[in-house]
């Protein structure tokens, strides 16, 4: 760790060289395989990365909710997309507004969705892009059969203020040649009615590396590989030495030669779980094991009888989803070498809506 003092804990350390790493390694992936990079902004919510990941060669930024593209445009990101089918006469007010100022996509996967487009988006000199979503995999959003894409996407063309930009997905985890095989399909269909996809879109960290290759995908949406984390690592993407995010934490609590307790508990690391045991990698420590967690409380099995670590001492927490992580503080620490670390305000924290 850093020679120079640490922030109160619990805290946020982000390793800016292994995060600024994590994002060329992709880029170079992506120059290499001939697809557009596309970077979701989910797993660190801060513009700083944003702008960083553009200034690597990606086109521009994908967001989840209208609130983060906002706070994303306010700091001078131009090119965004919203994964999200946008429902309801207030966001598409604020859809518009966002519209007026910068390049913006949205998706949609039902009919009433598009109707609610179409209304608010009327100017056919500066239409709002529209990509059709469509499932392969993941049983979450999507259309189901290449006839549903169609019959959107021909909903989408006939509407003056919209232009239908292509397909997206978002698939499941593991082997991508079937999700691929998929919006090839969906792709056919589509040029078969005169409708060919000017962008295919998919995303998810874990097939970054095993897919996608052009021309199925053209463009690719990873979030969690900035940052990675133990979740990621067993879906084999990188190893723990590539994540740069981890939480600090004070052991409070000795309560037996076994157990010791830390400062982070489900408010600070979350409960997600993973194939590795417990609720994240202690790196100090990496036999030892996170049972359980309490709101403020996280208990740890050292295995056996140790007088290490003793209370007071600082732990590094390398958590298994760290896209979390980033909605549960106001700031990161940006750790550089031979610098002091520097706090970042998380500015998309928060924005859910």
């Amino acid at each position: 760790m850093t020679q120079h003092p640490l922030p109160d804990t619990p805290a946020v350390l982000v390793d800016v060289a292994k995060a600024e790493a994590n994002l060329a390694r992709a880029q170079a992936h992506a120059d290499k395989h001939g697809f557009a990079l596309r970077p979701h902004i989910k797993t660190h919510k801060l513009p700083y990365f944003a702008k960083k990941a553009e200034e690597l060669g990606a086109i521009g930024i994908n967001c989840q909710k209208i609130g983060e593209a906002e706070v994303m445009a306010d700091a001078g990101l131009r090119d965004i997309l919203i994964t999200y089918n946008i429902i309801g006469e207030r966001k598409l007010a604020r859809l518009r507004a966002l519209h007026d100022r910068i390049t913006l996509a949205v998706v949609a996967d039902s009919a009433a969705t598009i109707e609610g487009y179409a209304g608010a988006f009327t100017d056919s000199a500066h239409p709002l892009r529209v990509f059709v979503e469509c499932e392969t995999g993941a049983q979450r959003c999507g259309v189901q059969t290449p006839d549903e894409a169609v019959a959107l996407a021909r909903q989408i063309a006939a509407a003056p203020g919209l232009y239908f930009a292509g397909i997206m997905t978002y698939p499941p985890k593991g082997d991508p040649a079937a999700p691929e095989a998929l919006l090839a399909e969906l792709a056919r269909a589509l040029g078969e009615a005169g409708l060919a996809p000017p962008t295919i879109t998919s995303g998810g960290t874990p097939s970054l590396y095993s897919g996608p290759h052009a021309p199925t995908v053209t463009e690719y949406r990873p979030g969690t590989y900035i940052y990675s984390d133990r979740m990621q690592v067993g879906f084999g993407h990188g190893t723990l030495e590539d994540c740069a995010l981890s939480v600090l934490a004070t052991v409070v609590s000795r309560p037996t030669g076994r157990r010791a307790v830390i400062d982070a508990g489900s408010k600070a690391l979350a409960a997600d779980t993973c194939a590795a045991p417990g609720h994240g990698h202690i790196v100090e420590y990496p036999d030892a094991i996170i049972t359980s967690l309490s709101e403020e409380h996280g208990v740890i099995d050292l295995g056996q009888d140790s007088e290490t670590p003793r209370v007071g001492e600082l732990v590094r927490v390398i958590p298994n989803h760290v896209c979390i992580i980033s909605n549960l503080f106001d700031e990161v620490w940006f750790l550089r070498d031979g610098q002091a670390p520097e706090a970042m305000p998380i500015e998309a924290r928060g924005k859910v809506r």
